[in-house]
């Protein structure tokens, strides 16, 4: 598993509001999710009616398509009428880079144990109530 990740700054040009920013930022990342089916997220500087800072991913088992894919999504955004590109950090990540799943005293988990402290978070707030009841109906 591959996983490429994006993280780049539109300037908005003439947003005069939090609403103007959210316009742009909308439409870039509507467009972007339709036309490449990506995942995006604005990720910092929400208070900044200028700058929006979007964070993308995809993920796939070929890394030259993954770059093509990228590759594609920046050339839209420097051709932006209502934004102007900043600065982009661009990576592709291997799945084994990501993480090991370890328990909370800090060893790994085998898939039983993952499983496990997976329902345990699950229940926890605010997921769940706090005796571990959901507040779903019951069978």
């Amino acid at each position: 598993m591959l996983i490429g990740i994006l993280q780049f700054e539109l300037h908005i040009h003439g947003a005069e509001s939090l609403k103007d920013k959210r316009r742009v930022l909308l439409s870039v990342k509507d467009r972007l999710h339709r036309e490449h089916l990506v995942s995006v997220a604005e990720v910092a500087m929400q208070d900044s009616f200028r700058v929006g800072v979007l964070g993308l991913a995809l993920v796939g088992s070929d890394g030259k398509h993954l770059g093509a894919v990228l590759d594609s999504i920046l050339a839209k955004l420097r051709g932006l009428h209502d934004a102007e590109l900043g600065e982009v950090a661009r990576e592709i990540l291997h799945g084994s880079q990501l993480f090991t799943s370890v328990s909370d005293e800090g060893d790994p988990l085998d898939e039983e144990s993952l499983a496990a402290e997976m329902l345990r978070r699950a229940s926890d707030p605010p997921y769940g109530t706090p005796d571990g009841l959901t507040d779903g109906p019951t069978p």
